[in-house]
């Protein structure tokens, strides 16, 4: 095995992006509409269809990698998304513009694309490189839990859920990290709603990000 150092790539430290996208749609695959914009009040993860989650999924890539990060990531602006407003500063709740990304389609297209982000800044910057950048993340009490889930590269300074200031930094390496975490735990919840509507799930979700720590609500339909 090749030995990871601080010169490595960062595919080396995130070799799972690579098969994010096929782990993703082979959960999707062949939903029809009714399927896919299914939702439920009974649980908090059951008020976002398949859809919107999906719809999240891409847009929360580059919110991260583009919006927030792309003075290291893209200097140059050759991200490939054209015009990022439907994208990452969509009307749309968190996620791609509706009147544009509607289509299960389409919304696959883009996620496919955003995730080539990931993959390209993994393939290009070395791990030296996503350890040493951090920008500025104030801990919000949900956000204190999820840091839980890293291993490193999350500083958190005070305690929001005693209603304490608080302060905090994330590095690009951990940004990663939180996207993949991100994408396994609302594949996570697409699973739930495909369970609630009496489907089969198609693939083995890795157990790694945030749905895995002791305080996530793993509620089950039953």
């Amino acid at each position: 095995m090749t030995e990871i150092s601080d010169s490595s790539l960062g595919i080396e430290l995130f070799p799972e992006f690579e098969g994010l996208y096929a782990l993703i749609s082979s959960e999707v695959d062949g939903l029809d509409d009714a399927q896919l914009d299914f939702t439920s009040e009974c649980w908090g993860w059951s008020k976002w269809s398949i859809r919107i989650q999906l719809s999240h999924m891409a847009s929360l890539i580059p919110r991260w990698l583009v919006a927030r990060w792309g003075h290291e990531t893209f200097p140059d602006e050759d991200h490939g998304l054209g015009n990022l407003t439907p994208i990452v500063d969509s009307p749309s709740d968190r996620r791609l513009d509706d009147e544009i990304f509607y289509e299960i389609a389409d919304i696959m297209k883009m996620l496919g694309q955003c995730i080539g982000i990931a993959n390209r800044v993994i393939s290009e910057k070395t791990i030296k490189f996503l350890r040493e950048r951090s920008i500025r993340r104030d801990p919000t009490p949900q956000w204190l839990s999820m840091s839980r889930a890293h291993p490193q590269g999350v500083t958190i300074e005070g305690n929001p859920q005693k209603g304490e200031m608080a302060a905090g930094t994330m590095s690009l390496e951990a940004t990663l990290r939180h996207i993949y975490f991100e994408e396994i735990t609302h594949l996570y919840n697409i699973q739930r709603l495909k369970k609630a509507q009496g489907l089969q799930i198609a693939v083995d979700l890795p157990k790694v990000g945030y749905w895995t720590l002791d305080d996530w609500d793993r509620s089950e339909p039953t």
